[in-house]
């Protein structure tokens, strides 16, 4: 099913977006976590094609597999983000041979948990690279062609730490604040050409890159399987922002309400309360290099 090429003039114009039957979708991160149950998602959902991203080669098959037994045309795609040659060239011969594609999903990301002042240098570039330049440079080569034929839907996976920055991920939560400004500006840019951009901001969800941090006090984790249910129900009401869970919505609205409260709270929840001595941060210099 393809979409109409019009611009909606209306609510009840853009809800053919939000229908998945048919669909050509490329999610990245796909390999783990919340990219796999958003494929999964979405291939309960009627889907025609679900291009796959990731780096891991033998999982993206493993998960094509069990696309396939569910009806759905599978692709998987290794490939790592941080290499712009090869997304370009990847991406154009999916668009190619697999395309046109409707719905891209960006969720492939990283996460490092540590103090800022005992953070190491390469795991920040890491963060920086993938959360955001990868993305950028996917959505870049994606939001083109989507342009060109007036048509698609964006969907970029920012977070709660989004919207409420968390001690001792600073890295993490500036990406997350980055994303969310990216797809503000980006829907503005893209309303004209008929292509939707979506924020999915979910809380702590438990997946196997957060199961080595310490959580946080008072957060209760959401599961993979939740976070794809909720984008596709938020993807069918023609939501620009989707929060997923009760105290994602109750800590957006106390931080809009009363912002010096919401930051004490994150400061008591953080797991992270000792103060690095002296000859810790020496050792964790001289570890940054």
């Amino acid at each position: 099913m393809h979409l109409q090429r019009n611009r909606p003039k209306n609510n009840s114009q853009r809800t053919p977006q939000g229908n998945l039957q048919g669909k050509t979708i490329l999610v990245t991160g796909a390999s783990r976590g919340i990219g796999r149950a958003i494929a999964l998602e979405f291939a309960q959902q009627g889907v025609q094609r679900l291009i796959l991203v990731a780096r891991n080669q033998q999982r993206l098959i493993e998960l094509a597999a069990e696309l396939e037994a569910l009806g759905v045309e599978a692709v998987p795609l290794a490939l790592d983000l941080a290499q712009p040659i090869e997304v370009n060239i990847a991406i154009a011969q999916a668009w190619r041979d697999h395309g046109p594609i409707h719905l891209l999903v960006n969720c492939a990301g990283v996460a490092h948990q540590a103090s800022f002042l005992a953070s190491r240098l390469p795991q920040i570039q890491e963060e920086l690279s993938l959360n955001l330049m990868g993305m950028y440079t996917i959505t870049r080569l994606v939001a083109r062609r989507m342009a060109a034929q007036q048509q698609g839907t964006i969907v970029n996976v920012s977070s709660l730490m989004g919207k409420i920055a968390a001690p001792s991920m600073a890295t993490y939560s500036a990406t997350k604040f980055a994303i969310l400004g990216f797809t503000q500006a980006l829907r503005s840019e893209l309303a004209v050409h008929n292509v939707r951009v979506v924020a999915l901001l979910p809380s702590l969800t438990d997946t196997d890159m957060v199961r080595k941090f310490q959580w946080f006090r008072w957060v209760m984790p959401t599961t993979p399987q939740r976070v794809a249910q909720v984008l596709v129900q938020g993807l069918q009401a023609g939501k620009p922002e989707i929060l997923v869970g009760w105290q994602s919505h109750l800590a957006v609205w106390g931080n809009r309400l009363l912002p010096g409260l919401m930051e004490r709270i994150s400061q008591f929840a953080a797991p992270l309360t000792e103060i690095e001595s002296p000859e810790q941060l020496r050792v964790a210099r001289a570890n940054s290099r």
